[in-house]
């Protein structure tokens, strides 16, 4: 289908991009990547009066280290996310989970910001995102202000983004040294996940001193693990101590029935997985 008619601006600026965002009022939609609003404007599932298009500007773009987090722009595309350098030593978590997106198409398309934005919760960057405590840097009329991940997420495709916000950056928490994973089950290859784990974790000794897991799916938003996290830590970093972790996976989740499965198996799956995920972070 061809999509109904619409207004389009390239902005060159942040400042420019929230302008014209604020001036199209309740009809206007962002596009970044546009690997999730495209086929949604074909299928005349949306119908916005303008689009205000971020590939243009350069402020966007680009993973920086400041003091102790790294800073990934928004519109820093899969691929880039993916390779960058200060990614994988700092946040590893974020550059295994993006090697999982879909195909390498929408990888070089597609954008970090993008995916955090529309909040899908069988999105892979959620649980990644919450587990590593991101925060997320939003640029509206009235300037910009920071939500952690924890309150960004609120329900299906829906975000802490006030009407006229851009997401301009993400801020990462440093995690040098720390091992990572992630593991997720779909029916067929690119597919959405039915379930993921991610996992990151720190070693002493052979022992669990920290770790975070975000679950994927298992709600209407991406979800915390917190008891398998206070089951692992303190524990050996071996496969018995990790299985047992692993059966808290499903505790305060709310998983979805739907064609794919129904929420019994999707808790089975999130302590499946979990373990998985968990055993290969650990290396065990």
């Amino acid at each position: 289908m061809i999509p109904a008619a619409f207004d389009y601006v390239a902005p060159t600026t942040v400042d420019d991009a929230v302008r014209s965002l604020a001036e199209a009022g309740e009809d206007g939609k962002v596009i970044a990547g546009g690997q999730s609003l495209l086929p949604v404007l074909r299928m005349r599932l949306a119908a916005p009066s303008k689009l205000v298009d971020l590939s243009r500007i350069p402020e966007l773009r680009g993973v920086r280290e400041e003091g102790s987090s790294i800073v990934i722009g928004s519109m820093t595309t899969h691929y880039e996310v993916q390779r960058d350098a200060l990614v994988r030593e700092h946040a590893l978590l974020l550059a295994l989970t993006t090697d999982t997106v879909a195909d390498p198409q929408v990888r070089h398309r597609g954008t970090f910001g993008g995916s955090l934005a529309h909040a899908d919760p069988a999105g892979d960057l959620l649980a990644p995102a919450l587990a590593l405590d991101a925060e997320l840097v939003l640029s509206g009329m009235d300037g910009r202000r920071k939500v952690p991940a924890s309150e960004f997420f609120v329900d299906f495709f829906t975000t802490a983004m006030r009407p006229g916000e851009i997401l301009v950056e993400v801020r990462v928490p440093k995690y040098t040294g720390w091992s990572a994973h992630y593991e997720k089950f779909n029916r067929v290859a690119q597919a959405w996940s039915m379930v993921g784990v991610a996992v990151a974790m720190r070693t002493e000794g052979g022992t669990i001193a920290e770790a975070r897991v975000g679950l994927t799916n298992m709600a209407s938003v991406p979800v915390r693990a917190r008891g398998v996290e206070e089951a692992l830590v303190g524990q050996p970093a071996s496969a018995d101590s990790i299985r047992a972790a692993a059966e808290r996976a499903a505790e305060g989740t709310s998983p979805p029935s739907d064609g794919n499965a129904d929420a019994e198996f999707r808790s089975h799956l999130a302590k499946v997985l979990t373990g998985r995920a968990a055993m290969a972070a650990a290396g065990v």
